[in-house]
């Protein structure tokens, strides 16, 4: 009789965060291929199973036990309630690598000025539960309905403020609406349940997914440069150069030369190659990166 092969259940998020989810998981090794009408995508891992969710409904199926681990906001885990294994955050969002923010929001006119103005006031968002427990803890009594998306043109004539998640703010400011207070500060975060987390394999097995993971997000900033340098240049070019940990210095079969290899952020680095090559350096060779493991 063949033994039963150890498989681990991945809840991957369906919609905004997917295509970003899917990049992370290639630049971490696993080749996720999705069809579009299916909800069961194939990973080239015959250890892991995936199944597409939407990252609101995420949290409850980990909880549950029908997913072994998930990926979704930790504002839908707060909203939930749900009683998971935090396993760490994975600091990337539908528009880039930044959390995402929940904001009570007003039309610019409104009379509404900070929190306590909400007393009495009717408020919609998709976020409800998270959004009375937080006016609850702040003794404003409001009442906060469930808006079934397309929030911001809820207020003012269905509602006087509106609780909504923002990247950069945009979308409210199109729409005549001005920021009053941050409810909540959110990033995707990776989840397990707890009876998971207590089995041997699977943890080990979820462990070594959230190392991969979050070593290919601190790759998505980094990138390597290599260059030749000449002995007499060699302390110049060094006390230019950020790393990660000290440079690596290889000898080259040339007297008097080295190899430098070193891991920078992306954003240095079109500033940093005209300063290397001032300082001496040559044969400079940027490269991209795929995984940073610390």
């Amino acid at each position: 009789m063949e033994t039963e092969r150890n498989v681990l259940n991945v809840g991957l998020p369906k919609g905004s965060l997917q295509d970003s989810t899917l990049h992370l998981f290639r630049k971490a090794g696993f080749t996720i291929d999705v069809s579009s009408r299916s909800y069961i995508p194939a990973i080239d891992d015959p250890e892991l199973s995936g199944l597409l969710i939407r990252a609101q409904e995420m949290a409850r199926y980990v909880q549950d036990g029908i997913l072994d681990i998930g990926l979704t906001g930790r504002d839908w885990v707060l909203e939930q309630n749900a009683k998971v294994r935090e396993v760490c955050p994975l600091l990337y969002a539908r528009g880039g690598l930044r959390p995402v923010r929940w904001v009570v929001a007003v039309p610019n006119d409104s009379p509404i000025r900070r929190l306590q103005d909400l007393q009495g006031k009717r408020v919609a968002t998709e976020l409800v539960q998270f959004t009375r427990r937080y006016l609850k803890e702040k003794g404003i009594e409001a009442r906060v309905e469930f808006s079934w998306g397309a929030t911001e043109v809820k207020a003012p004539r269905l509602a006087d403020a509106i609780v909504e998640l923002t990247e950069t703010g945009s979308s409210l400011r199109a729409n005549n609406l001005r920021v009053v207070e941050t409810v909540l500060e959110s990033t995707t975060v990776l989840i397990a349940n707890r009876d998971s987390w207590k089995d041997p394999w699977k943890r080990q097995k979820i462990e070594n997914v959230a190392m991969l993971l979050q070593g290919a997000l601190r790759a998505e900033e980094k990138v390597g440069l290599k260059m030749n340098v000449g002995r007499a240049d060699l302390d110049r070019i060094l006390k230019v150069l950020p790393a990660l940990q000290t440079p690596t210095i290889s000898t080259l079969s040339e007297a008097g030369w080295f190899s430098l290899e070193v891991i920078v952020d992306e954003k240095t680095v079109r500033e940093l190659i005209p300063v290397l090559k001032k300082a001496g350096a040559s044969g400079i060779v940027e490269y991209p990166l795929n995984k940073v493991i610390p």
